[in-house]
């Protein structure tokens, strides 16, 4: 059984299935993507900014997000938001909520903080006096004060303090969501599960026709867009979210959602059964890395796997989506050297896939140039800190569309 269904935030009781303020980040980007996954679940969107989205929703609707959110990095529940002059003034503010209800007093606590005002210049100092008045009010209530450090491996509360205002926030992912659990083994320079999902919306990818991805390296890409053929949601594949450590946490219940998301994800793909997916790389220790972590996320049955260069990727005769990610000259390769690369790519989609609909995603423009290919659309993303392009190329049956 679960340890229960309701905790108190300042002397009221926070009801798992009120509609509170929930904040949904994401890496830049990705907030428009988002928004979708969002609205198809059937939430209202109430705002959106570079970093993530806003809505009203329940608690429980907090665990549903964890589960099928894609794009997402993490789900903020608002515990309190108030004004905030100084540190002292946010120790009383956050020593005022009723911890002891929230928190088992054998728990483990990490604080994220966020900060932009004149009142404080270092961020970890108002972190620690976010700590000092949880755990003091633990001690007082429950003569137990819980452990604490940087690890988010179970529960974390995010501060975001701007100018005279502050939000304090559960965060009821813990972990960040792009952190699957399925690549244990990364290889080189990994793409974000998220934006490698992000990556794949944006294509229109639904599983209906073939996906073709040379240079897989670690398999990300493949590996989400079989998720999203099979209609597995991607929380199926952790099993510690931060919200699981708190008193509210109710298993049964949290069992019954994955329960329902596990048979309609079964429903849906057993009702539009997915074309092949196909992934390739030169490197025989990336195809092994890559075909480890299919297994792992349980859609190695899904992808096709072989070692070669790309220029030799079987290319099947019904028509669908090629996206590679290249190097870049950025944090793998030497800019020399690719030049090449990027024009052989050119010409293995002209010459392999006619009718097909080809992507690169390159944070090079001048690389990509010598693709020698005319792109129909440009979507701005972000790789970690570097800005990145998702360039189309749309493949027209006999010729491509040269420059």
């Amino acid at each position: 059984m679960g340890r229960g269904r309701s905790a108190i935030v300042r002397g009221h009781i926070l009801d798992i299935n009120q509609a509170n303020t929930i904040l949904v980040t994401c890496g830049p980007g990705l907030a428009d993507f988002l928004q979708r996954e969002i609205e198809a679940l059937g939430f209202a969107v109430e705002s959106v900014h570079r970093g993530g989205v806003e809505i009203k929703a329940s608690f429980v609707d907090a665990m549903k997000l964890n589960l099928h959110l894609r794009t997402a990095y993490n789900v903020l529940y608002l515990l309190r938001q108030f004004p905030c002059d100084g540190p002292d003034e946010l120790y009383e503010e956050v020593g005022a909520v009723a911890w002891e209800e929230i928190i088992p007093p054998n728990e483990y606590i990490s604080i994220v903080g966020r900060i932009d005002t004149a009142s404080i210049d270092n961020s970890m100092f108002a972190s620690l006096k976010v700590k000092d008045a949880i755990a003091d009010r633990m001690v007082e209530k429950t003569g137990a004060r819980p452990d604490s450090g940087k690890e988010k491996r179970a529960i974390v509360i995010n501060l975001y303090w701007r100018d005279d205002r502050a939000w304090l926030y559960l965060n009821t992912s813990g972990l960040k969501l792009t952190d699957r659990g399925y690549r244990r083994i990364p290889f080189k320079a990994p793409m974000r599960e998220s934006l490698a999902a992000g990556l794949v919306m944006a294509t229109g990818y639904d599983g209906a026709a073939p996906l073709v991805n040379p240079m897989c390296g670690s398999g990300t890409l493949a590996i989400e867009a079989a998720l999203i053929a099979a209609r597995r949601a991607p929380g199926l594949l952790r099993t510690n979210f931060g919200f699981t450590h708190l008193n509210c946490f109710d298993e049964d219940l949290w069992r019954t959602i994955r329960n329902d998301a596990t048979k309609e994800g079964r429903k849906l793909a057993k009702k539009n059964r997915p074309a092949r997916i196909i992934a390739t790389d030169i490197s025989p220790d990336a195809i092994v890395a890559a075909r480890k972590n299919a297994m792992t996320a349980g859609v190695e049955h899904l992808i096709d796997f072989s070692v070669c260069d790309f220029a030799d990727t079987t290319v099947p005769d019904e028509k669908g989506i090629v996206v590679v990610n290249p190097e870049y000259g950025v944090r793998l390769g030497e800019m020399g050297r690719l030049g090449g690369m990027y024009k052989r790519l050119g010409d293995f989609f002209k010459q392999k896939c006619p009718g097909w609909t080809c992507y690169i995603f390159t944070g090079n423009l001048p690389l990509a140039k010598k693709v020698g290919l005319r792109t129909s659309r440009r979507t701005a993303f972000f790789n970690a800190d570097i800005e990145c392009r998702l360039l189309k190329y749309d493949m027209y049956q006999g010729r491509g569309q040269e420059f």
